[in-house]
């Protein structure tokens, strides 16, 4: 899993909440390194934070989801982890490729959801693009 996440704090607060779902993350502090991060590991499951330094979270899940169809990849499943709790907000980050949303503060147990959903998303993909 990636955490893309430029706040020290945040970056701190959703290691304990991942840690204590049972998960643990690599982290990146920008738009570009979770680019970068995912073309060499392909994580199945990135944690977005929307508004970064250097690429935004918008701007990295659309380049992420370029490459995946130049490349014939497998969708990894990327959640919105944003401040933004605003009317429209989760439609805007679901319109940029992002596959779910959650807001921070973070909230352990809708966090636990949308990994849960994540997963199941992930078991679902047909055998031959796993294999891919």
């Amino acid at each position: 899993m990636l955490l893309a996440e430029d706040g020290k704090v945040n970056q701190l607060v959703a290691l304990q909440v991942l840690k204590k779902l049972g998960y643990t993350a690599d982290i990146v502090c920008n738009g570009q390194e979770a680019v970068e991060a995912w073309v060499k590991n392909k994580y199945d499951i990135i944690l977005m934070d929307c508004h970064m330094p250097e690429m935004d979270g918008y701007q990295a899940t659309q380049r992420i989801r370029e490459v995946e169809a130049e490349q014939n990849l497998k969708p990894a499943q990327i959640i919105a982890m944003t401040a933004s709790a605003m009317t429209g907000d989760r439609e805007f980050c679901l319109a940029s490729g992002m596959d779910d949303y959650t807001t921070k503060p973070i909230d352990s147990h809708a966090l636990g959801t949308a990994l849960k959903k994540a997963l199941s998303s992930l078991k679902n993909v047909p055998l031959q693009k796993l294999e891919t």
